[in-house]
């Protein structure tokens, strides 16, 4: 794929445009006027779907049963290899048409530890080979399947692994990471760099001896990691490691195969498994779960794609004309309101959940998606396991047939059960537009945003203090819940958060660019919803400037663990940041009301100073009032608070999720009246 096509498909257009084809106008109200208009994907509404448990590979009693959904087949072959690269089959075996447009072959013995490949005839045309769109295991590279049991990956004491019991999303704290990024840089102290692997290593250190890796993630206090798409995807040539390619991993191939490049051995399709089962186990046995980062709104090939080579067209939106609809800016998008495309991206969410203890999802360009089909995502994996969620990008990167009443957009979370979307609205307002390198938000001077991070306080939620009509993203509350939402400054996408301060506070010192970045986090780890950080970030890390490394060298992406050292006050900074809010549900509240009746503005006339209250204990917090207020400008202000006896928790960027204590290790008390708000920095108080 092109830069400009991972660009995008990356989320460059992270604003989330939503745009609509002239021609699908008219079927903005009526899907059903799509086919009717004679467009080229009325066919596929005849097909019969195969609702079955037993696609792809079953291994019973010996045998290796297959089944492969192909309705517009007129013929189908599975052909067994020796290799998982090289070599003719050894046996190809002519398949037998079954119900519901699925073809069956049985060999036995199951040919254990062999290779497997489907040809699909259609319209008396041979299509490439395919390993199908229903397998667990492949070979390098992913070309071909592998017949693998599952149950001899698991790693020993596999089937008491749990991850944590998490009783509401926004009891999370999320932490964004690449399997690279996090463990390949030399100051890590990790053996197996760049590898699932890398997560199991204990007692790893930088130079300096500052904890890394799992330790660093304890230390920090994180609830959850998001890793970066894990399943086998196509950019990296896993057969030439040493050529250290670098990818995001935003190029879907084989859903439910872990990549192997993260592996030690790609050439062994049980590695790639029990490593990534290892990790898992690791992260869980620390009290920290799996996010998986999944990307089901388009392939990285077209009519290569394994879908294609399936069941040609049938997984795809289609343009008038019969060309691939691109709501995803990456040459195509998934059609999830086809009821064998719905199943299979439940099925393959429910099979990660089920085989690998994934314990949330977050899904790449959401939208692109129906609300029916991510309704049924949660509703299905609430059923394995009750702290299981799920969140994604409430946008598209462009036009789509799908009607916008029916996406999976931002402003139609309210019509989505147990999901959450990212806001959008406190990212741009905090610390300025994504797309303007240069253009500071909040949390760097820039005046007129104090609605838009009210809005992020609230979570999106109707305030009676809050003026959407001010705001600058959203015009009207969308969220029925602060479960609804996902609160951020910075991720993979787009200049990191360093870069970003860097560029739009020109002239500054670090110092004053650090105290930023913490008024940022401040703001997002106060809010209601949940947290979301970006790995690295609190040691300061940056990526040289550069907007979008999806395949940028490891010397623009790796995380350098020596500025734990240099930067240890904004590591320890983070650290309390996250344990205020874990220690208090003020901040965790769950209902709309509730932040309605217990979160009050102060009625605060200048630029870049915000004033609230969680008041009356709010969600039972022990603090019966917490006040918090936010300086974005880089002069000092002056605010006046009630008489009383406030202890300091925050102030001039220093936290304590205990409380400050000065020089004799006495907590800091304010009795009220006027204080300063120092510059760039929040004030914390309780009472």
């Amino acid at each position: 794929m092109n830069r400009l096509m991972l660009n995008i498909c990356a989320g460059t257009f992270a604003a989330g445009a939503i745009l609509t084809p002239a021609w699908a106008e008219a079927a903005q109200t009526d899907p059903v006027a799509v086919a009717a208009a004679g467009r080229a994907d009325a066919k596929y509404l005849d097909y019969p779907v195969y609702r079955g448990d037993d696609l792809g590979l079953t291994l019973r009693d010996g045998r290796a049963d297959f089944r492969l959904w192909a309705p517009s087949a007129k013929a189908v072959k599975l052909n067994l290899y020796d290799q998982g690269r090289y070599g003719a089959p050894y046996r190809t075996i002519e398949m037998t048409p079954s119900e519901a447009g699925t073809w069956t072959a049985s060999v036995t013995p199951a040919p254990m530890g062999k290779f497997y490949t489907f040809q699909v005839n259609v319209d008396g045309k041979w299509l490439a080979e395919t390993p199908g769109i229903y397998n667990r295991a492949a070979g390098v590279n992913g070309m071909r399947a592998a017949v693998v049991d599952l149950a001899a990956t698991n790693p020993q004491g596999w089937a008491d692994d749990r991850g944590p019991a998490l009783k509401n999303i926004n009891d999370a704290v999320l932490y964004e990471m690449h399997h690279r990024d996090f463990s390949i840089h030399p100051s890590s102290g990790i053996a197996n760099k760049g590898k699932f692997l890398a997560m199991v290593e204990n007692g790893t250190v930088n130079p300096e001896g500052d904890a890394t890796g799992i330790d660093h993630l304890k230390e920090l206090g994180v609830t959850h990691v998001h890793i970066l798409p894990s399943y086998d995807y196509n950019s990296v040539d896993e057969a030439n490691l040493p050529a250290n390619q670098y990818n995001w991993g935003y190029d879907p191939f084989n859903y439910n195969v872990p990549e192997g490049s993260y592996s030690t051995n790609p050439s062994d399709p049980q590695a790639r498994i029990r490593e990534f089962k290892q990790m898992v186990q690791a992260l869980h046995k620390a009290g920290i779960g799996v996010v998986m980062d999944v990307v089901y709104n388009h392939t990285a090939n077209n009519d290569d794609s394994n879908f294609s080579l399936t069941v040609p067209g049938y997984f795809y939106r289609h343009n008038a004309d019969g060309s691939y609809s691109d709501a995803s800016g990456c040459g195509n998008e998934t059609a999830s309101e086809r009821q064998a495309v719905r199943d299979y991206i439940v099925n393959s969410v429910k099979y990660w959940a089920k085989e690998y203890h994934i314990d949330g999802f977050r899904f790449d360009l959401m939208a692109i998606h129906d609300t029916e089909t991510m309704n049924e995502v949660a509703r299905e994996l609430k059923k394995i396991n009750p702290s299981i969620f799920v969140y994604g990008e409430g946008w598209t990167a462009g036009g789509s047939p799908l009607p916008e009443a029916n996406r999976a957009l931002k402003v139609n979370v309210a019509k989505m059960n147990d999901i959450a979307v990212f806001s959008d609205d406190i990212r741009d307002a905090v610390k300025g537009h994504y797309s303007a390198a240069e253009q500071p938000g909040f949390a760097t001077g820039a005046p007129g945003n104090e609605e838009t991070v009210k809005i992020g306080i609230v979570a999106s939620t109707a305030h009676p203090q809050v003026d959407y009509s001010k705001g600058n993203n959203a015009k009207a509350p969308y969220a029925t819940s602060p479960k609804q939402i996902i609160n951020y400054v910075s991720c993979h996408d787009d200049l990191c958060l360093t870069d970003k301060l860097a560029l739009s506070m020109p002239g500054s010192i670090e110092a004053d660019r650090q105290r930023a970045a913490r008024l940022a986090q401040t703001i997002v780890f106060t809010s209601q919803g949940t947290p979301f950080m970006f790995a690295g970030e609190e040691v300061f890390r940056g990526k040289k400037l550069v907007h979008n490394t999806y395949k940028s060298p490891d010397s623009v992406n790796a995380i350098d663990w020596n500025l734990k050292h240099l930067n240890r006050e904004q590591f320890e900074f983070y650290k309390e940041l996250i344990a205020l809010r874990k220690a208090h549900p003020a901040f965790r509240m769950t209902d709309a009301a509730d932040i309605a009746k217990h979160l009050r503005f102060d009625n605060v006339k200048t630029s870049n100073l915000i004033s609230y209250s969680l008041l009356d204990h709010a969600n039972g917090d022990e603090w019966k009032e917490i006040k918090l207020v936010f300086n974005g400008a880089d002069t000092p202000a002056e605010v006046k608070l009630p008489k009383g006896k406030w202890t300091v928790v925050s102030r001039d960027g220093r936290l304590c999720h205990t409380g400050l204590t000065d020089a004799e290790g006495n907590l800091q008390i304010l009795p009220g009246g006027k204080t300063t708000v120092e510059p760039r920095s929040a004030l914390i108080l309780y009472r």
